[in-house]
């Protein structure tokens, strides 16, 4: 059995705040920086993984971890882009990757999405090659693409959707 089956999902709570933001500490810049540029990933880490940030989110019940142990080992944070339901964060521990990880944390954000949702919807850098390609096989096409306002294709924004069989549950 692979470890990334054996870890545990389940819903952020306040006191997973400190844990979330020392993962994205972790793993979100060195992830970005050979993708999108030291800046970039440094504004990343800065903008979206700040204890305001994910309190919020977490005290909004948006955001799912991977515990191994008592390890965080993965993220998924969801929200709303006008009526869209959004995938906003997807992250898995380099060393969990490829177990199967990253499925179970989609179908936890899922279920949490209202039966009456008939699509989810995910964002990624145009220069993460790698998310490009898990969403593919994990169901989401793509809608459009944004140009990034500083004009590297690097940073352009591919939005993505995934329709939900017989609403938001899958």
């Amino acid at each position: 059995m692979a470890r990334g089956s054996e870890c545990a999902l389940r819903p952020a709570v306040p006191a997973d705040v400190s844990r979330i933001c020392a993962f994205g500490d972790a793993h979100i810049r060195p992830h970005y920086a050979p993708l999108i540029g030291d800046e970039a990933a440094d504004a990343q880490v800065r903008d979206w993984w700040s204890p305001t940030q994910i309190g919020a989110a977490v005290s909004a019940g948006l955001v799912v971890v991977a515990e191994s142990g008592h390890r965080v080992v993965g993220v998924a944070q969801r929200g709303r882009h006008g009526a869209d339901h959004v995938i906003y964060k997807l992250y898995v521990d380099p060393g969990f990757r490829s177990e199967g990880l990253g499925p179970r944390l989609i179908d936890a954000l899922i279920e949490q999405l209202p039966s009456d949702a008939s699509r989810v919807c995910v964002e990624h850098f145009a220069g993460n090659v790698r998310a490009g390609a898990f969403y593919e096989r994990e169901g989401f096409t793509v809608e459009r693409v944004e140009p990034s306002v500083a004009g590297d294709p690097a940073l352009d924004v591919v939005w993505r959707t995934r329709p939900l069989a017989g609403g938001g549950r899958t």
